[in-house]
């Protein structure tokens, strides 16, 4: 017995104790639509790097320095104090850079000496190269794809709204003149009915 299906044994019961596939049940099909019906999802929205582990990483850098530094003063035999000391500079000197550097932008700028496994030095790098583009082809922060098509449609449906109108004025022009025209005949039927009884008065 498998998943609680089938017998608990077969001894007895005159069977091998084999359990088939039901051949003739019909799984019910996936009510959910094959594509999502939001615009939103589809829009491409930029990988967000972790800075946590981008700060970590870049720790981690400094104290791999630092621990080779310690390594190669231990082996000349210096000191532990002064081996203390000396790796203690060397650390903030190495932070303070870090900090420039990151301040700068400069540190994770480039994709092309980072590695396939650093997700997020390289989505670092995709966004800082997505704004140095986005500076220099002058687009603005709030610009949206498809916005231009957009705008352009609205200058099409204007201007048709614009040719449109000058047809349209004369339209009420043309109802007030055809009004016009049938109260005149409306009086003129009416003199004459006036007449008719006159005449016949």
């Amino acid at each position: 017995m498998s998943d609680n299906v089938g017998l608990s044994t077969p001894r007895g019961s005159g069977t091998s104790g084999y359990v088939q596939r039901n051949l003739a049940h019909a799984r019910p099909r996936d009510m959910a639509a094959p594509y999502p019906r939001d615009l939103d999802s589809l829009r491409h929205r930029q990988r967000q790097p972790d800075q946590g582990l981008l700060e970590h990483d870049r720790k981690r850098e400094v104290e791999v320095k630092v621990f080779e530094l310690r390594d190669k003063l231990e082996d000349e035999g210096i000191d532990e104090e002064v081996i203390d000391t000396r790796c203690d500079e060397l650390r903030k000197k190495l932070l303070a850079e870090m900090e420039k550097n990151h301040r700068r932008g400069g540190a994770g700028g480039t994709s092309k000496n980072l590695k396939m496994h650093q997700v997020h030095e390289l989505a670092d790098a995709k966004i800082k190269e997505s704004e140095r583009l986005r500076q220099a082809l002058k687009i603005s922060r709030d610009y949206e794809e498809g916005s231009h098509w957009r705008k352009q449609e609205e200058r099409v449906k204007k201007a048709s709204e614009r040719d449109a109108a000058p047809a349209a004025a004369p339209v009420p022009a043309l109802e007030s003149r055809d009004r016009e025209r049938e109260r005149d005949r409306d009086r003129d039927r009416e003199r004459e009915r006036e007449r008719d009884r006159d005449d016949r008065a």
